[in-house]
């Protein structure tokens, strides 16, 4: 995991994942971003490769992957649009096979459920709204845990409470079976998204985080 030099980006035009970027190229790393809309990417650094093109479309996955050694995720859900999560990493997980690359990061919400939570009152009420209110999306997100824990590689889900959209940074919580608070910064998610993406202390495994 030492060895990462090049990451690939999937979201990193949303609101998070401009902030995972910036972090990506303070922290050094060379970065390759898939954009639909590349017109619309501000963030203008020699260290930048954009690949134009959509996640859930295989072609273009293999175009981002090819020549980098991790792969890290901050995609939303598009409103009205086909469902992403879970076809993105079926197609990123097929990429990372061809390509060898073992390291793969991502974003998710408190809601997804993982045999090892134990989740407080709170963070169930959270998940069953959002299995009412968004079923399709929740599934979608839901399978692509499953589909993390059936292959073989390095992965790390990341899941967060209420984002905040702040260059502040505090102390935060990781915890394997609960969210222990209520938000979380965009600032936070980054550092911790790239710290973890290097040092691997979650592998195969999905963290909440959180500000204390």
């Amino acid at each position: 995991m030492k060895n990462i030099s090049k990451v690939a980006v999937l979201g990193g035009g949303g609101r998070t994942g401009k902030y995972l970027v910036n972090q990506l190229l303070e922290n050094g790393f060379s970065v390759k971003l898939l954009l639909r809309n590349p017109d619309n990417f501000t963030i203008q650094n020699s260290k930048v490769e954009i690949i134009k093109g959509d996640a859930i479309n295989e072609e273009s996955i293999n175009l981002l992957l090819k020549d980098c050694q991790a792969v890290l995720c901050a995609i939303g859900q598009r409103r009205g649009e086909p469902l992403v999560a879970s076809q993105a990493t079926k197609n990123v997980l097929n990429a990372m096979k061809s390509y060898g690359i073992e390291r793969y990061v991502l974003l998710a919400g408190l809601n997804i459920d993982s045999p090892f939570d134990k989740k407080s009152p709170k963070t169930s009420m959270a998940t069953d709204w959002m299995k009412t209110n968004f079923p399709e999306i929740q599934k979608d997100r839901q399978f692509t845990y499953d589909l993390l824990n059936e292959s073989k590689v390095d992965w790390t889900q990341v899941r967060v409470p209420l984002i905040v959209f702040s260059d502040d940074s505090s102390e935060i919580s990781v915890d394997l079976e609960d969210c222990l608070g209520d938000k979380i910064t965009a600032m936070d998610i980054s550092k911790f998204i790239v710290k973890e993406m290097v040092e691997s202390n979650y592998s195969r495994k999905s963290p909440f985080i959180s500000a204390v």
